[in-house]
């Protein structure tokens, strides 16, 4: 479950960073409303209040379903960790492209500071995905939901609750970082629940 918080952020955090490199350069080509040095400090702000905001965002919800969750059967089938990334920068490649651009463009206006706050988003929840793997590790399971309900979130409206594994279930560890030393199913779509 910690997949879905996890696969944007590493896309958030170096599409901003390249975004923010960029800006950082136009005002050498191109002079803007404001100059390099107000764009990165209004850019260090909008970077720590996006992180914020990314961190802290219905932590309540998170932390009401991990408390619900129930024991997954072991008839449940889950989604890999590797085809649940894959899906999802699929689904939204268009978007994140969409992001960068449009935050690379207004570095025109206010150079550095759309990029930093796309790259504290990123690092938000990337803080996020930590959070959620020390849940897990406390309480010594993996916490999955239905991706068909998830809708890119896995505190969507339609999810009703979670379900939990033994931490050695799936491809991924706690947190929903890439179990290592163990290959990823070459194609599998689903593994059973353990």
């Amino acid at each position: 479950m910690a997949v879905i918080v996890r696969a944007p952020a590493r896309w958030l955090w170096w599409l901003g960073l390249l975004s923010a490199g960029a800006g950082a350069a136009l005002p050498e080509l191109v002079p803007g409303l404001t100059g390099r040095r107000l764009g990165v400090a209004v850019g260090g702000v909008l970077f720590v209040a996006a992180g914020a905001l990314a961190f802290l965002a219905r932590r309540g919800r998170y932390t009401e379903l991990a408390g619900g969750a129930e024991r997954a059967g072991r008839a449940v089938f889950l989604q890999d960790r590797a085809v649940t990334a894959r899906n999802w920068r699929r689904a939204r490649s268009w978007w994140l492209a969409g992001a960068f651009v449009a935050a690379t463009a207004s570095s025109l206006a206010v150079p550095v500071a759309a990029g930093l706050a796309m790259a504290g988003a990123g690092a938000g929840l990337w803080a996020k995905a930590l959070w959620l793997g020390g849940l897990e590790r406390r309480s010594e399971s993996l916490l999955w939901v239905r991706t068909e309900r998830a809708q890119g979130s896995p505190v969507a409206a339609p999810v009703r609750g979670w379900f939990t594994t033994g931490l050695v279930a799936g491809d991924a560890l706690p947190g929903g970082a890439r179990r290592r030393g163990r290959p990823a199913p070459g194609g599998a779509v689903v593994s059973a629940a353990r």
